[in-house]
């Protein structure tokens, strides 16, 4: 009986939301609109510049690249600032506009896509700091590897950025099961790291620094994951019902 009457309050909010927003002077909902409309496009903007700091952080390490390097850790500071005004944004439409079934999920995924963008920023910049590091040392052929874990997760990125902006539930739902990819591209490198380690100690320290950007890499692959599932939530108004794809991953961490 509980479930019945949860099914039923769940299919009136729309019709109560549309009520409510009948009810207001058209002047406040244009307000309204254009407030929602800015949030998302913060959230897009911000997703702008979390993307360009993965792939010029990638190059720098690809490319061994150390002033590139030293400008996407510089510029750490403006994906977090934007993190900031779209939870100023959020904020403030809960308190003064009360936002319901629609317009909740708008605001309420805005908000956390805008934590995980700025988890990636983070782990973007950790990857340029170990670029700096590694530039200084021999080159490691095992680079190549991480290259293609980077491309993957690069592409998952954009992939669910595009989805939010078009609300495209497939192309979101397609990252969420392609994370298995990135997972299997870092199983085989954290084995492939222990066996060169093993083989020569010498380059312990250098492949050290290489297993925590692929362990980057594949955190970034997880948050990509975390945004195809909100942008599921804030369509179909429903979590994935399914059991997150996962492939098994050594405990590895990056302080």
């Amino acid at each position: 009986m509980a479930g019945a009457n949860k099914s039923k309050r769940a299919a009136a909010a729309p019709a109560l939301a549309r009520q409510v927003k009948t009810q207001m002077p058209d002047h406040t909902v244009k307000a309204f609109t254009e407030e929602l409309d800015g949030l998302q496009h913060e959230v897009a903007r911000m997703g702008g510049l979390a993307e360009t700091a993965l792939n010029e952080a990638l190059a720098a390490f690809s490319r061994r690249d150390t002033a590139l390097a030293q400008i996407v850790i510089e510029r750490d500071g403006k994906i977090d600032a934007a993190q900031r005004d779209v939870e100023k944004r959020a904020v403030k439409l809960f308190a003064l506009r009360q936002p319901m079934a629609n317009d909740l999920r708008v605001v309420l995924t805005g908000w956390r896509i805008a934590g995980e963008l700025e988890r990636i920023g983070d782990l973007a910049k950790n990857i340029a700091k170990r670029a700096l590091i590694l530039n200084q040392a021999e080159p490691i052929q095992l680079t190549k590897s991480i290259d293609r874990m980077g491309r993957i997760a690069s592409s998952h990125l954009k992939q669910v950025l595009d989805a939010y902006s078009n609300r495209d539930v497939q192309a979101a739902v397609g990252v969420w099961y392609g994370d298995e990819d990135i997972d299997a591209h870092y199983n085989s490198l954290f084995r492939e790291l222990l066996t060169y380690m093993m083989e020569d100690p010498r380059m312990i320290s250098s492949s050290a620094h290489l297993l925590f950007i692929a362990k980057n890499v594949e955190r970034i692959g997880d948050h990509c994951t975390n945004i195809a599932e909100y942008i599921h939530y804030l369509v179909t108004g429903e979590d994935i019902a399914r059991e997150r794809p996962k492939a098994d991953t050594p405990p590895e961490d990056d302080q």
